[in-house]
């Protein structure tokens, strides 16, 4: 499964989200020293969930991190989160 596959299914399971966008933005971060060359190692995720209603954007993090998991967090080099 590719990796935006398995962070979305991530995602949905672990938050139940009403709205998420998974982009790979790794094409834009080419020769940069976190360029691991597999094309997959920066990703922006905008996520709306009920679930984190309420919390602060450090809780909400934590959440969206938790949800991923370490083994998808540790094949991320970059990971940009925004809140909708």
């Amino acid at each position: 499964m590719a990796l935006d596959a398995e962070i979305r299914a991530a995602l949905m399971a672990g938050l139940n989200p009403e709205r998420l966008d998974v982009v790979n933005e790794s094409a834009l971060h080419a020769g940069h020293s976190g360029d691991d060359g597999s094309g997959e190692s920066h990703w922006r995720v905008v996520i709306a969930a009920s679930s984190l209603d309420g919390q602060s954007r450090i809780a909400k993090h934590r959440a969206v991190h938790a949800a991923l998991g370490p083994a998808i967090i540790g094949r991320i080099h970059a990971l940009a989160i925004s809140f909708d």
